[in-house]
């Protein structure tokens, strides 16, 4: 989605989040103030991560994919975000690495989504809605957050903006997106159990 008031093509958008990925070094800033992972660190990390994405139901999940393919949808050249699952991604990374009010603030953003687009669209929830009222409301919703976070420069963040980063970085790091979407080689390669070796010659470096 576009921060701009300019109307791009989908894939111009796509494109565009593609290069804002790769300056963010692979990695989206998801969750509160760090920018990092920060629930990582809580002492109960591991009964969060014991209850997985049970915070969300199937029907939460199928919401998210379609938030997730509404930002980056299917083009000629790859799947879009639902192929890759981002929904279930997101779910999983909301429940296991966000702080609580952060989960909050996620939770409560997908209701007013919901019902955002039952306002704009005669009472259609979000999936009920056609792909070009979805690219509407959340082409609405994008500019919401860009004049939110310029007030806000800190915590907490605007709940699009954590769909957006998630649907990055769930994709772009999933096998579609990095096999389809990006140009990928395989590194170090595939498994050789025996090659050729000269008596003498040095081991392999460990990052080779």
């Amino acid at each position: 989605m576009s921060s701009n008031h300019e109307e791009p093509s989908l894939i111009d958008r796509r494109e565009a989040v593609k290069r804002v990925s790769f300056m963010l070094g692979g990695l989206a800033l998801v969750g509160s103030s760090s920018g990092l992972l920060v629930a990582c660190s809580n002492q109960d990390r591991a009964a969060v991560a014991k209850a997985g994405t049970s915070a969300f139901t199937a029907e939460d999940i199928a919401f998210l994919d379609e938030v997730a393919d509404t930002i980056l949808p299917d083009t000629a050249k790859s799947p879009g975000a639902k192929a890759a699952k981002t929904g279930a991604f997101m779910a999983v990374m909301v429940t296991d690495t966000y702080a609580p009010a952060d989960q909050q603030i996620f939770r409560d953003g997908m209701t007013a989504l919901n019902e955002a687009s039952k306002k704009a669209n005669g009472g259609a929830t979000f999936v009920a809605a056609t792909p070009a009222q979805r690219t509407a409301l959340l082409t609405a919703m994008d500019k919401e957050q860009h004049d939110f976070q310029k007030v806000r420069k800190d915590q907490p963040q605007h709940y699009f903006r954590m769909m957006k980063e998630l649907t990055m970085l769930g994709f772009f790091t999933s096998e579609p997106g990095m096999t389809k979407a990006l140009r990928y080689k395989e590194s170090p390669g595939p498994f050789q159990p025996c090659v050729p070796y000269t008596q003498g010659d040095p081991a392999w470096a460990q990052h080779a």
